[in-house]
């Protein structure tokens, strides 16, 4: 193969150029395989990379695939916020559009550079941990850790565990061991992610993962952010929801991404695009 590839590097819950979490995004992908993907995805080692496909679907203006370094996954937040960004530009389909992922049809909207996705409706299940193996996974003190913790999945499971406080948000530092050990799903394991109010508008958010025995921290995780929308719904939140959700501030990477509940339950997450560069890569 010896296509230059065309590449964006967007990032996405953005307030400034060098804020957010960065995305490599291919502009078609129809000449690659699936290992390829992947390995470009290791290439460049970003949280996650994507590849513009021609939909299969009549309802989506494009179809996106979504891989980590190590696997594709079915839906992720910023990885469709920001591939809607650059789908705008290719097909030209204004503010208002659908992207097809493996979890689904994804709409999306704009105003300006920034977007919103609506999730898909939560499912949920709750754990069976005690108070003390939270805190000993996350490194906190028991008082730290408050009831309710479930698993939700709204396109990409994920442990939601609420803390008493911001600092104790703050203060996490899991354990590889114990997160593999304790973090298991129904279909993912070895990841959680840890919240609190700091207001009635703000909520401080953390979310770690097990990378090859290693806990991996994510500036801005989207799929996560519609998770915790599912969270509450699962506990009867009063509705409708509105939240700024600040994350990705200890990796010296901030992320502000906007999680709205409306009164018939549907998910919104948003968040800034920013386009920083372009290239080819030649394979």
């Amino acid at each position: 193969m010896s296509l230059p590839l065309k590449f964006r590097i967007v990032n996405v819950f953005a307030e400034s150029v060098l804020t957010g979490n960065p995305l490599c995004v291919f502009e078609d992908g129809r000449e690659l395989d699936g290992a390829t993907m992947q390995a470009l995805a290791l290439q460049f080692n970003l949280s996650e990379t994507t590849f513009v496909l021609p939909a299969n679907d009549a309802s989506a203006v494009r179809r996106v695939r979504i891989f980590t370094p190590a696997f594709e996954m079915p839906f992720a937040g910023h990885p469709t916020l920001g591939s809607a960004h650059v789908v705008r530009e290719l097909a030209e389909c204004g503010d208002h559009l659908k992207l097809q992922v493996q979890a689904g049809i994804i709409p999306v909207d704009a105003i300006g550079d920034v977007w919103t996705l609506q999730a898909n409706a939560p499912t949920w299940h709750a754990p069976g941990l005690a108070r003390a193996q939270y805190a000993q996974m996350l490194g906190i003190a028991d008082e730290d850790v408050l009831a309710g913790a479930l698993w939700v999945d709204t396109g990409a499971e994920q442990l939601i565990v609420p803390l008493a406080t911001a600092g104790a948000v703050e203060r996490c530092s899991p354990s590889a061991e114990l997160l593999a050990r304790y973090s298991v799903g129904a279909k993912r394991r070895g990841l959680v992610y840890v919240w609190s109010r700091i207001d009635d508008e703000r909520i401080r958010v953390r979310f770690f993962f097990d990378k090859r025995g290693s806990i991996v921290e994510d500036p801005g995780t989207g799929s996560a952010c519609a998770n915790l929308g599912g969270w509450f719904i699962a506990h009867a939140d009063p509705l409708p929801l509105t939240a700024i959700v600040l994350q990705g501030d200890q990796l010296g990477r901030p992320c502000r991404l906007g999680l709205r509940v409306d009164a018939s339950k549907r998910i919104f997450v948003s968040g800034r695009v920013i386009e920083i560069g372009r290239g080819t890569i030649q394979l």
